[in-house]
């Protein structure tokens, strides 16, 4: 009686489980042969300002949409690394561009919270957002976010990943990347910066116009 009892919720679940990971299987293989090629990866050119020098090579004026300051990765200090991998995702080296860990913490943290209060995008899938998708909070941009995430961890080097990411993200005024934001809010290269500057730009991602210094000192 118990058996029959249980058993015919159990198998409704469980069937209605299946269907969903078919489904999410036919989706996968549908989108994955239209995904973008990674062309604006591989070959990275960004925008980069009009700039004017004095005779003596002082910066007197820029012009541009974007501040930028392109840096390889081989210049960003190693605690700098760290710290932008301690804010935005921890197992940026041990998951394949999707961190399934991450992905059950932030569930259970919005459970707790009774909302969406954390979200679980990884470094990669921030740098397939910010070259090839909009921002809007749907679940067919999320799944191509996802499976884009998993195409560039195929095609790239974790180290590639990072430096596309540290010279991509927005951090405010109108700087994108760490490097033309260290020299924006404090006028230093990135290996000139002291802790406390590093920590304040590692954690600029999250909300660029609420944290940076100069439109909030």
């Amino acid at each position: 009686m118990w058996l029959r009892f249980f058993g015919l919720p159990l198998a409704l679940l469980a069937g209605s489980v299946a269907g969903a990971v078919l489904i999410l299987g036919l989706l996968v293989v549908l989108a994955y042969p239209n995904l973008p090629e990674l062309g604006a990866l591989t070959a990275y050119q960004p925008k980069v300002p009009l700039r004017i020098y004095s005779a003596e090579g002082t910066l007197i004026g820029e012009f541009g949409e974007e501040r930028r300051a392109v840096v390889s990765i081989s210049e960003v200090p190693s605690q700098l690394k760290n710290a932008i991998i301690a804010a935005e995702d921890e197992r940026f080296y041990q998951h394949p561009g999707i961190d399934y860990i991450g992905v059950l913490r932030a569930a259970y943290a919005n459970l707790v919270a009774g909302g969406r209060r954390q979200g679980a995008s990884t470094i990669t899938m921030q740098v397939a957002r910010n070259f090839f998708l909009s921002s809007e909070k749907t679940l067919t941009r999320k799944l191509y976010e996802a499976l884009l995430a998993f195409k560039i961890e195929h095609s790239l080097s974790k180290e590639q990943i990072l430096e596309l990411y540290v010279n991509q993200i927005y951090l405010g005024q109108r700087s994108y990347g760490f490097g033309a934001a260290s020299q924006m809010y404090f006028g230093k290269a990135l290996d000139q910066l002291n802790l406390g500057e590093i920590a304040m730009l590692a954690g600029l991602p999250k909300a660029p116009s609420l944290y940076n210094p100069i439109a909030n000192p």
